[in-house]
């Protein structure tokens, strides 16, 4: 269900360019995590194709996720006005918190691993305010509404990220699949699941993350990505 990760390197770069969201980009990526790494290198080659000037990149660590002020300076140091931030919600929130703390206000724009943010135990809201990211999913806008209230009601009014809808439409394709491909439930799970195989390149659905989703023979899915800021809390659509 989740995007490959050099395709959000790819969009990310040709949506920041479109859009002129920034003429200085400072990337902070975590060299040992593979979707981290993958989404930085696809971004700054299609930044160059681009023209999207890159002016510095830093990296962490597992260990080192904890003070991002090197990192931070370094941005600031370099007159970056946007920082790419191909990581999760959790170290981005240090990344936020601590660029507030310095006075460092440059766009913020992240992939779907930000996606939680807002949600985060222990996190002021207010500090991702601004804060762009791409994602196949959003808990605010109509065409979710009716997955969003049965979620809230049944996990104690947690309201549901992107995980949770890919979770969601994950099991609604292996059934489309399964019904597609006629599996019975006295058929061998080898059976089954050659069948799935066979079947999941020639199905197209549309879901809560996406319309008209494809997979190839890979596993990887083609789905467009959507560009939302937060404001207030929630996610929209940017202006035009």
């Amino acid at each position: 269900m989740c995007f490959s990760d050099p395709n959000q390197g790819l969009a990310s770069a040709q949506y920041i360019t479109e859009q002129g969201l920034g003429e200085k980009v400072f990337i902070i990526w975590k060299n040992d995590d593979v979707y981290s790494t993958g989404i930085k290198e696809q971004f700054v080659k299609e930044a160059e194709t681009l023209g999207l000037e890159v002016v510095g990149d830093a990296t962490f660590t597992t260990d080192t996720a904890t003070d991002f002020s090197v990192q931070l300076t370094q941005a600031q140091q370099a007159g970056a006005d946007l920082v790419f931030l191909p990581i999760y919600y959790q170290p981005a929130s240090l990344i936020l918190s601590q660029a507030d703390a310095m006075g460092y206000t440059p766009t913020f724009f992240g992939v779907d691993g930000m996606d939680g943010i807002l949600t985060m135990e222990g996190f002021d809201p207010s500090l991702a305010e601004g804060l762009m990211l791409l994602t196949p999913f959003s808990a605010t806008v109509p065409e979710t509404q009716s997955f969003v209230e049965a979620y809230t009601a049944a996990n104690d009014g947690v309201t549901p990220n992107q995980f949770a809808a890919d979770a969601y439409d994950g099991v609604y394709i292996v059934k489309e699949a399964l019904e597609k491909a006629g599996c019975t439930a006295d058929m061998s799970s080898a059976d089954i699941c050659e069948a799935l195989v066979a079947q999941m390149t020639q199905i197209s659905y549309s879901g809560l993350t996406g319309k008209d989703m494809t997979w190839n023979a890979e596993g990887q899915v083609s789905k467009a990505p959507t560009a939302y800021v937060i404001k207030g809390g929630e996610y929209v659509l940017p202006e035009a």
